[in-house]
């Protein structure tokens, strides 16, 4: 006999599996370092991603090719702005009394309550109104440098162009109220009264108690409270914030009835629904109106409200604060605490009002006649 082991068959079943084995041992590798390159390029796109998602589309200005037409009167600003403005009252060379009226957040210049005069009261006492668009509102041009203080300073070059004399008196209401508190601030010189009528107060002015604010800032619907810590301590994200599907966002700018009082809805239910300029308030984009207003009133502030000092010491002129007990969305234990602060502010509390105190039949006289008269 021959030697050497003994021969084995292999079956084709195990042949097949061995075939199998081996081709899966041969599987070619990925080179080294090519996994963190891929994963390298995916972070890129998602922080490029990112940063797109958090850049604003830029504004449709105005009277520009793609932007919508210019149909108000404007005045050209000294650094190149326009600002658009409506008259109401007698003619301004005629009026006794000149006033400029700064309205709220997502509202424009014909957003001065119907009811603020009759026209026996504006022509008995000789009153002119100009109302304008806050920049990026209505017809007035963005403006991406804006700070606390530069309203102040339109709302004075807006005087100065118009030829309203050396002093006016300006009305603000819900953040156009807020604004009048920077004219106090910046230009005290060229008032001859003011009235704040439910001013929105900025949860982090450093005079304010802490547990008061944060009392206050309790009240608001969780959304919202998202929405201003967004805008004060991250503003850059209030673009993306307000624009993603996945959480509400700002309630005032979706208009939910849940932000109003009970007197508010009845008010609202009342107004008139031929308002056929509504279209104009954010024609020129949301960033530069709506968001641009939140990181202004709810951002870091060059000077705190309480700090202010009288700017009518000699009686020259006053100051008054009007304010509803029952408003949601400028609440009143603030209001009540910088009128106790300012002893020279004359603070009105209207019961059972809301936010929308101008709205009220007769509060709109009854605040231009105190104003004027006091």
């Amino acid at each position: 006999m021959a030697g050497g082991g003994p021969t084995r068959r292999i079956s084709a079943a195990s042949a097949r599996a061995h075939t199998r084995k081996a081709k899966q041992k041969s599987s070619i590798p990925l080179p080294s370092g090519t996994f963190a390159k891929i994963l390298l390029v995916v972070l890129i796109g998602l922080l490029a991603w990112g940063y797109q998602a958090t850049r604003p589309p830029l504004p449709k200005i105005c009277g520009s090719p793609d932007g919508p037409p210019v149909t108000a009167p404007r005045i050209k600003l000294s650094d190149g702005r326009h600002l658009a403005y409506k008259e109401f009252g007698v003619l301004r060379e005629n009026a006794k009394y000149k006033i400029v009226y700064i309205h709220g957040y997502d509202e424009c210049r014909h957003d001065v309550p119907s009811n603020i005069l009759s026209q026996d009261v504006i022509e008995s006492l000789g009153v002119y109104i100009v109302s304008f668009d806050r920049p990026g509102y209505g017809e007035s041009d963005p403006n991406p440098k804006r700070t606390v203080k530069s309203l102040a300073f339109d709302v004075q070059e807006l005087a100065d162009q118009l030829g309203l004399g050396s002093k006016f008196y300006v009305i603000g209401f819900s953040m156009g109220g807020q604004a009048v508190w920077t004219c106090l601030r910046y230009i005290p010189h060229r008032l001859a009264g003011a009235a704040l009528i439910a001013p929105v107060v900025n949860y982090w002015w450093p005079k304010l108690p802490v547990n008061m604010s944060r009392e206050a800032f309790d009240l608001q619907l969780p959304q919202d409270k998202w929405t201003l810590r967004v805008a004060h301590y991250l503003p850059w994200l209030t673009y993306l914030w307000n624009t993603q599907k996945f959480f509400p966002a700002c309630s005032a700018a979706s208009h939910n009835p849940v932000v109003f009082s009970s007197k508010d809805l009845e008010l609202i239910s009342k107004q008139s629904s031929s308002q056929d300029y509504r279209a104009q308030v954010r024609q020129q984009g949301e960033y530069e109106s709506l968001h641009r207003d939140l990181m202004i009133s709810f951002g870091t502030w060059e000077f705190d409200p309480t700090d202010l000092d009288n700017p009518f010491p000699n009686n020259e002129g006053s100051v008054h604060l009007w304010q509803g007990d029952e408003d949601k969305l400028s609440p009143v234990i603030l209001q009540r605490y910088i009128a106790q602060q300012l002893p020279w502010i004359q603070y009105h509390e209207i019961p059972g009002a809301g936010h929308l105190v101008p709205m009220i039949d007769g509060m709109g006289e009854k605040i231009v006649n105190t104003l004027l008269t006091a």
